[in-house]
């Protein structure tokens, strides 16, 4: 589905079903983790309201099991006009979605849209070129190390870039519910009862790091719920604007 950043309304995308085996399919095309190369991170926009989305959060559920990924499904708000208010749709992941269409220049947005190490966009459901991506960013090389620990009731981050970096990275920390079942009432999906994964749930900057100096950084954290941390060009390098690029590094806490 695709959205103009300043409307609401759409043109339905054609979307084919997710074929079985599709984890199977990552570990098939995706190589070893290569060193210097960490878990990829993926994004995927959906909505409980929007009638494309289920065959990708389907296709989403099996990239979860695979340790090479970190998965995250950020609910969107703009189809709750419809009929049915996605009870875990925000508005900052509307937005979020918004900054990384603007950073290409692009006014428009859709759902299904997953975004792979923060500069691959797949609008729409495309399992071949989603698998394609992650294949080719399993494989890459970073030159940030990133490692994040529990200490009591603290989250403790460390990174290092090696080369510097060139310009500021950005400390993104996102927690995330693995699982939860939602029927659907009303709008678009109607009737469907569908299981989620890897919801976020809660999304903090942390700060930008200029990625010349080791960062060390101690916050306090609660709850059970999974916390992901990752380190995001936000510079604009190689872009039509300043905001959400690659993704240098990312690592859930244990």
């Amino acid at each position: 589905m695709r959205h103009l950043l300043s409307a609401a309304c759409g043109l339905v995308l054609t979307c084919a079903l997710a074929g079985p085996g599709t984890a199977e399919d990552l570990a098939e095309k995706a190589a070893p983790l290569a060193a210097g190369a960490g878990p990829v991170v993926v994004e995927l926009f959906t909505s409980q309201g929007c009638v494309s989305c289920p065959p990708a959060d389907e296709f989403f559920a099996s990239l979860t099991k695979d340790k090479r990924v970190i998965a995250l499904s950020l609910h969107v708000d703009y189809w709750d006009y419809i009929g049915w208010e996605d009870s875990f749709g925000s508005a900052a992941f509307t937005e979020r979605q918004k900054e990384y269409a603007r950073t290409i220049g692009s006014r428009t947005i859709y759902t299904p849209q997953f975004i792979i190490g923060g500069v691959e966009r797949i609008e729409g459901f495309d399992p071949e070129a989603t698998l394609k991506a992650l294949a080719d960013h399993v494989a890459a090389k970073s030159p940030v190390t990133l490692v994040v620990t529990r200490e009591g009731d603290n989250l403790v981050i460390r990174a290092k870039a090696d080369p510097p970096l060139e310009a500021p990275a950005r400390v993104e920390l996102a927690r995330y519910m693995p699982e939860a079942t939602v029927d659907i009432e009303r709008g678009e999906n109607a009737g469907k009862i569908v299981t989620y994964r890897n919801i976020v749930t809660e999304w903090e900057s942390l700060g930008d790091w200029a990625g010349q100096e080791p960062l060390e950084v101690s916050i306090p954290i609660t709850g059970s719920n999974p916390a992901v941390v990752f380190i995001q060009d936000v510079s604009g390098k190689g872009a039509k604007a300043a905001g959400p690029g690659q993704i240098f590094a990312a690592a859930v806490a244990p």
